[in-house]
């Protein structure tokens, strides 16, 4: 029979161990993580400019199509730029900028709690002669949070192309904003009417041909996932919007 301090002793010891081990493996995955983290990343902005890549050349590929990365500030002044693998300007390059704490400190500067000014990134990139614009999204479905990217022709009005990716929506209903027949259906979408006014891209519940909304301002929405829907709308509307200073400036 073992007595109580021995079988303290040893699950102490047990704990311990177990602990040690799975913080070394955790530093040791750790590098191969994050190789993987940007890895997606890069392959999401490939993806909306339609951009195919695997992991393993993700990074040779960005290199090949992404000619410059800018940072934006709220009044459209450009504060950062990487370009041919060096910072030309600023002290945060484009790439590193985490969308999610922007995004808060915007929520945080229209609070007037702001202590830094929120900036965003803009990825310019060349194939076959054409010039385009990838910028991130990210916002809140269902679940949980949802990202993608939006890819704009030549004009930054025009969109080109748009992947979406969702953390944890319903199989089969809010899920689907990560497939195809939903992503493809934003192409050919613009931002601004005739009359140069910014109006977004909204995901119709029922259908755009069923709404008041513009053809070219209008997505139909996943049936069975309304408040899936609604956050990309709210999404795409709060994001783009944030650029919306520096595309009149650069017209």
């Amino acid at each position: 029979m073992f007595t109580n301090r021995y079988i303290f002793i040893y699950a102490s010891v047990m704990v311990i161990l177990v602990a040690a081990i799975l913080s070394s493996a955790s530093m040791v995955l750790k590098p191969f993580q994050e190789a993987n983290i940007k890895a997606e990343k890069i392959q999401g902005i490939l993806a909306s400019a339609n951009i195919e890549t695997d992991r393993a050349a993700a990074d040779q590929t960005y290199q090949k199509y992404v000619v410059e990365e800018l940072a934006v500030d709220s009044k459209g002044n450009v504060v950062s730029v990487f370009k041919n693998s060096k910072l030309e300007k600023g002290d945060l390059r484009p790439f590193d900028i985490d969308l999610k704490v922007q995004l808060n400190l915007k929520k945080e500067e229209a609070a007037g709690k702001a202590v830094n000014t929120p900036v965003w990134p803009i990825f310019i990139m060349e194939k076959d002669g054409e010039r385009s614009y990838v910028v991130p999204v990210r916002g809140v479905g269902l679940w949980g949070p949802i990202w993608g990217n939006i890819a704009f022709k030549s004009d930054f009005n025009t969109i080109a192309g748009a992947t979406f990716d969702h953390k944890g929506e319903t199989p089969g209903l809010g899920a689907e904003i990560n497939t195809s027949w939903f992503e493809d259906e934003f192409k050919d979408k613009t931002i601004f009417d005739n009359t140069g006014k910014f109006q977004s891209v909204k995901v119709v519940k029922g259908g755009v041909s069923n709404s008041n909304i513009p053809p070219a301002h209008g997505v139909d929405a996943i049936s069975g996932g309304t408040i899936t829907s609604n956050g990309v709308s709210d999404m795409l509307n709060d994001c783009l919007e944030n650029y919306v200073p520096y595309i009149e400036k650069n017209k």
